[in-house]
């Protein structure tokens, strides 16, 4: 079934070339390139800012950590949650072939959206400790998440670029273990520098953080992250889909949510 919908999807054999499997299971990300020209990173933007207006002090509420706790607001950014249901735009993040065939590469056919999320670092804040997107080290092969990034901003080293330890998910480790502190810079680090309207995808077991946006403006991006199917959802997605979003949404579309999967079930959260 899993391999089916992933098949409606356009997800197929050749969606990844074996030098770019290869390279994500040495190094832990990969990036797909720009899947969104000029024009759509701007409506995406125009949309976004629309959102954060509408909803206000609300911004980002249906948010959980990995261990599916609510947390105060990052005060470092900007927050939005819950985009499966803010607008049909979003539909490709968390559908496009390209996308898909990197995190089943990670996590097996058998995946589903944790959450879809939208970050914007604010001037003079955005910096993170190093971490992985799960709560305990896992053994290597037994990858739980997997995130993308979408930049909707070009990410360099003055805005808050993400910071990533290549290899980090073969380690079987957090970064708290072996750092005296995961604030600091890892001496084999490198910054995602990249176009607006590029995707990078990573293995959320790989050390990552946000840097220092040391600009005047905001440096935004959106997040699609998966789990594996027999994991919860940072956002139950059965939860909270509205009628619309059903609606617009095939059948493949619905299965990557997990809704069916997942309906019936008692409510984790």
């Amino acid at each position: 079934m899993s391999r089916q919908m992933l098949s409606a999807l356009g997800v197929h054999e050749n969606a990844l070339s074996d030098e770019e499997k290869t390279f994500m299971d040495q190094n832990g990300y990969l990036n797909l390139g720009r899947l969104l020209n000029d024009d759509e990173v701007q409506a995406i933007r125009d949309h976004l800012a629309g959102l954060m207006q509408e909803e206000g002090e609300n911004a980002g509420s249906e948010l959980l950590d990995s261990k599916h706790i609510r947390h105060p607001k990052e005060a470092g950014a900007d927050r939005l949650a819950d985009l499966v249901n803010k607008g049909a735009i979003f539909d490709r993040f968390y559908t496009h072939p390209r996308v898909l065939a990197a995190v089943a590469h990670v996590l097996g056919p058998d995946l589903q959206l944790s959450s879809l999320n939208y970050r914007a670092a604010k001037p003079g804040m955005g910096l993170q400790k190093l971490h992985a997107d799960w709560h305990e080290a896992v053994k290597p092969g037994e990858y739980k998440v997997c995130n993308s990034i979408w930049l909707l901003d070009d990410f360099t080293p003055e805005n808050g670029a993400t910071r990533i330890v290549p290899g980090t998910h073969l380690k079987g480790n957090l970064p708290d273990a072996e750092m005296p502190d995961p604030m600091e810079r890892h001496p084999q680090e490198i910054l995602i520098e990249a176009p607006a309207g590029t995707v990078v995808i990573f293995n959320s077991h790989t050390w990552h953080g946000g840097t220092t946006n040391r600009t005047l403006a905001p440096r935004r991006a959106i997040h699609s992250y998966f789990c594996r199917g027999d994991q919860p959802q940072q956002i139950d997605q059965a939860r909270y889909i509205r009628a619309e979003t059903r609606e617009r949404l095939g059948t493949a579309g619905i299965w990557v949510l997990g809704v069916e999967r997942r309906k019936t079930a008692e409510n984790p959260f």
